[in-house]
């Protein structure tokens, strides 16, 4: 429970003719992070060169299907092993079935959308019987179609005169459609009337011997039988789709399971005869994968398992495992960062204290109410594994909300419910108490803070950081002893002892971090027998900015948790202040009404924003206060290798 889950160093031998097998098997299995080895540059290149022909056959596929319209699979726990010239084969066999038909379709598409365009371009002067072409036929004559504003259309018709024709035609978009024909001796006179009048000029299709109702027509129906073949085509599509969806869903999956599997076995080290397998696993789950890879190779193989060791240069993945209950919280550590490997892990802590905190400035039994009732919506109806831990995040929240709110009298801020409060509203009585009360707290995950830096210093044979770090025993003896003296100082001095406490409590510890960094250099320089990095004199000063840090660190730790009796006032003004409001309200016509309406606002903001500000400063607090006195987050999390979503691995 509070150390992440021991691992154990894999290395496996199995012939070169079952790694497909085994690394299939561990893929399916999804308990060992592969590590990159040395493989030979030869073996390198050949792996590549596979990977590059699976990925073109995974991008065909993905592509054909996308043209088909066949919608993606969700994966199976279990797919067919397929040869690359089979997948090629099978692949070229349903592209060649295909790519008539989409050519077709494409082609049908282009050709209706054309059609479509003429006989929009034609249909704003139906009715005129308009010939296409004329300007080639008449000598003397000359047309000019296109459209202007509406509004324009009576001067035209004033300006242009006698040698005139005008046309109009269909009105669209407040744009009047026109032809206008004139003699070709005036067609520039006519030009310099239409640009006048705001005409755009509309190019009809050249046809001779058409006119526009003909032509119309004849386009209508050639887009009808477009219309009929596109639909034969969407239908024959239709049919190869039904055959074809479930082979190249096969082909598709069965291309991105062999480039993982290939991709993988690019880490491997190999001989011409044998492959060595290389990764961290559970160390619970070792026994299980010897056997399978036993059953694999029918016993050809050599196993080594090792523990991790301390003077290895190579970081263990981390693997954090814990109950239903605790997931949520594992959540809210990996988004600060994971434990180094043996490095005590806080998600109980961090599940116990955040929700203290959350409670203690959101205390409110009614607004806790409706958010236990969301996360256990959450919780019981979402199909997401993420969803239901959000769910169960807000179920805690929400219960010990509701606690705090017996303790606080808070009932959706209802001044009745005060009565029957526990201690007393965050508003009422000695707001001290509730700031020494939440100091109290702070000082409880400083000082756990602490024992367990402390825990994992000694741990790691960090003798020197453990007892003179400034979150060491020296760190804990400063702060336990200035809260000593301020504590407990008028008797200390009464006595005549204050000086020596003060050196002994205050003074050693602060002398204790300012040699720490000068020690640890002379240390460094004996082991290596070479001049450090860095000299006495930079150490020194480390360590003396350090010592300064850590007396004002430890002060404005403290302090910070004054924010949890500061937001509890603060939800409870906020209530207040929508009571206050309403009561404002009753002189006015319908004043009971609107003082209900702005309760109902004002619970509802306290919910959604006050729920937001309580979790974020809970949240920081245990980052910055309690996780930085001894949580390094440097850790790599567990990545095993799966050949499948974590959700449908077959099950070991």
């Amino acid at each position: 429970m509070f150390r992440p889950v021991s691992m154990v160093r894999l290395d496996a031998i199995v012939l070169e003719r079952d790694q497909s097998k085994v690394l299939r098997d561990l893929g399916n299995l999804g308990v060992i992070q592969l590590t990159r080895t040395r493989p030979e540059p030869d073996c390198a290149s050949l792996a590549a060169r596979d990977l590059a022909q699976w990925d073109r056959v995974r991008a065909r596929a993905a592509d054909l299907r996308q043209s088909l319209g066949i919608a993606p699979l969700p994966e199976e726990p279990e797919v067919k092993e397929i040869s690359l010239a089979r997948a090629e084969e099978g692949l070229q066999s349903i592209e060649e079935k295909a790519s008539a038909l989409l050519e077709h379709r494409r082609r049908l598409v282009q050709r209706q959308k054309e059609l479509t365009a003429l006989c929009d371009q034609v249909s704003c002067y139906s009715g005129l019987d308009l010939p296409l072409g004329a300007s080639d036929r008449f000598r003397f004559l000359h047309f000019v179609t296109g459209s202007l504003p509406e509004e324009k259309l009576a001067g035209l018709e004033k300006e242009a005169g006698e040698k005139v024709a005008l046309l109009p035609a269909a009105l669209r978009k407040g744009r009047r459609s026109l032809v206008a024909i004139t003699t070709l001796e005036d067609a520039s006179a006519l030009q310099q009337v239409l640009e006048r009048a705001g005409f755009q000029h509309e190019a009809l299709p050249a046809e001779p011997e058409t006119t526009v109702e003909s032509f119309s027509e004849e386009k209508a129906g050639e887009r009808e039988e477009t219309a009929v073949e596109l639909e034969r085509v969407a239908g024959s599509l239709r049919e190869l789709t039904e055959e074809a969806a479930g082979a190249l869903h096969e082909l598709e999956r069965g291309a991105d399971v062999e480039c993982r599997l290939l991709e993988e076995a690019r880490k491997c080290s190999r001989t011409e005869a044998a492959v060595m397998l290389s990764g961290w696993l559970p160390a619970d789950n070792m026994a299980h994968l010897e056997e399978r890879i036993r059953e694999k190779t029918g016993g050809r193989y050599a196993v080594r398992a090792t523990p991790p060791d301390a003077s290895s240069e190579e970081e263990v993945p981390v693997l954090l495992r814990h109950s239903r209950l605790l997931r949520p919280f594992e959540m809210l550590v990996s988004n600060y960062g994971f434990p180094s490997y043996g490095e005590l892990e806080p998600t109980l802590f961090v599940a116990l204290s955040y929700i203290v905190m959350f409670g203690m400035m959101f205390g409110d039994a009614g607004h806790g109410a409706v958010l236990a009732a969301c996360g256990l919506f959450a919780l019981l109806k979402s199909p997401s594994a993420k969803v239901r831990d959000f769910g169960l995040l807000l179920l805690f929240g929400g219960s010990s909300s509701i606690i705090f709110g017996a303790i606080y009298g808070s009932v959706f801020g209802i001044a009745f419910f005060k009565h029957y409060a526990l201690w007393h509203d965050p508003l009422e009585g000695d707001p001290m108490q509730l700031m020494y009360l939440a100091i109290g707290f702070g000082m409880v995950m400083i000082s756990l803070g602490l024992v367990l830096n402390m825990v994992n210093r000694f741990q790691r044979g960090d003798v020197i950081g453990g007892l003179l770090g400034r979150f060491g025993v020296m760190g804990l003896i400063f702060y336990w002893g200035a809260l000593f003296l301020v504590i407990a100082g008028p008797a200390v001095r009464s006595r005549g002892l204050m000086l020596i406490a003060v050196l002994l409590l205050l003074g050693v510890p602060i002398l204790a971090w300012a040699i720490k960094e000068p020690l640890e250099h002379i240390l460094r320089r004996k082991a290596s027998h070479e001049g450090a990095e860095g000299g006495m004199a930079a150490a020194l000063i480390e360590s003396l900015v350090g010592a300064f840090e850590g007396v004002l660190g430890y002060l404005a730790n403290t302090i910070s948790f004054v924010r949890l009796a500061a937001y509890a006032m603060s939800h409870a003004a906020l209530l207040v202040a929508a009571f206050v409001l309403a009561k404002e309200l009753e002189g006015l016509p319908l004043g009971s009404v609107w003082g209900v309406v702005v309760i109902i606002l004002g619970n509802m903001i306290a919910i959604v924003l006050e729920g937001i500000i309580a979790s974020v400063q809970a949240l920081r607090l245990e980052y910055y206060e309690f996780f930085g006195k001894f949580f390094s987050g440097s850790g790599q999390p567990f990545k095993p290798f799966r050949l499948f979503s974590e959700d449908r691995s077959p099950a070991p």
